[in-house]
């Protein structure tokens, strides 16, 4: 089974990371290697969230589009990147998921297996 892992970032947890990157990127490294070496990761990759922030694309009620500056949800979370683990089941995707090694949160999703 696919999985996404769909990280999410805070300006608290975008602070931590920059504050020790070094660390950070080799854990987070080692962790992606990890997976790789096991056959789970399909792939991934992640936002430029530092030089030029989302626009959100809307088509409204009346069929005009809408396009304004910002996320498509407000709140202190953004969208950071993703992962697309092949795994046994959803237990297994929690399982690596909890070994993620930054401080952001990650939502975990089935990918749709098309027919």
């Amino acid at each position: 089974m696919k999985y996404a892992l769909v990280v999410f970032e805070t300006d608290a947890s975008r602070a931590r990371i920059q504050a020790d990157r070094d660390a950070y990127r080799t854990a987070y490294q080692t962790w992606i290697g990890e997976l790789a070496a096991a056959g789970k990761l399909v792939g991934g990759d992640a936002l430029d969230t530092e030089h030029q922030g989302p626009v959100t694309v809307r088509k409204t009620s009346d069929g005009s589009v809408a396009v304004t500056e910002g996320p498509v949800h407000s709140g202190e979370e953004t969208l950071g990147g993703w992962f697309v683990l092949e795994v046994a089941d959803h237990a297994e995707a929690i399982e690596l998921a909890r070994g993620f090694p930054t401080p952001e949160a990650l939502e975990i999703r089935p990918l749709l297996e098309s027919a």
